[in-house]
Parts: C-alpha cells; structure tokens; sequence
C-alpha cells in the first residue's frame, strides 16, 4: 500500500459516509448509521469487518479483548463511529490504540451527531506503519 493508495481509500471511504450523513441527517442512533455505513462501503466493492474483536499482545501473553472496532475496511482503514455532541480526547485515544493494534496505516474517527460530517471527521495516520513505494 502506498501512501496515495491509502489517501484514495480513505477519500472513497469518506464520501460513502457524506452521502449516508446527508440522506439521514444528524440525531439518530449509532447503530443506524453503522449499518446504512456498511452497506454503501460493500456497495462501492469495500471489504468490511464489523465489529471485529482486538487481540491484545503483552510480553508473552495474548487474548481476545472484549474490544470491538466499528469497521475495518480493506484490512487497512479502521473507522470508529461517534453519535456524540463532541470528539472527546478518550475517542481519540481509543481509534490511536485500536489503529496501532490492529497494526493499519490509518482510521477515521467519524461523528455523524453534527450538521457538517466533513468538519467533524477526524483521520489518524500510524507513524509506524512503513508504506511500499
């Protein structure tokens, strides 16, 4: 995956969350928007993981966490999705964690409880993870 590659996949997965947005509007459920979501990303040719359950790695140590991620688009974009009046900085610390984790190149943090979706999306960049060229 190149680094133009992921802007691509992320500018696509974005658009697939405006359009959802602007159909429903602000004020209803996560879970609403999560399966409308999926829908329109496997509509566009995405391959979607929904709430897929993390591994935590510690020392020797591994074990399913009783930790799911909303998405995981491609094996490479996580999306976490927020109904909530403002991006706390626990949802960041929770998508940062879940992205690094899941050892992918990027994730979106997506608040679809505002008027402007593209105002409140948030993207995060894995500085660890080494692009092909």
């Amino acid at each position: 995956m190149t680094k133009n590659e992921l802007i691509r996949l992320s500018y696509a997965i974005t658009g697939c969350a405006i359009k959802v947005h602007k159909t429903l509007g602000p004020g209803l459920l996560e879970s609403i928007y999560e399966k409308c979501l999926k829908y329109e990303l496997e509509k566009h040719g995405f391959y979607v993981d929904q709430q897929l359950s993390v591994s935590i790695i510690y020392d020797d140590l591994e074990f399913e966490a009783p930790l799911k991620v909303d998405f995981l688009v491609n094996k490479l974009v996580v999306l976490e999705l927020k109904t909530v009046d403002q991006i706390l900085p626990i949802h960041e610390a929770q998508i940062i964690t879940y992205m690094n984790l899941l050892q992918c190149p990027q994730a979106l943090l997506i608040n679809f409880n505002t008027t402007n979706l593209t105002r409140s999306l948030k993207p995060y960049i894995n500085k660890h993870y080494i692009f092909s060229e």
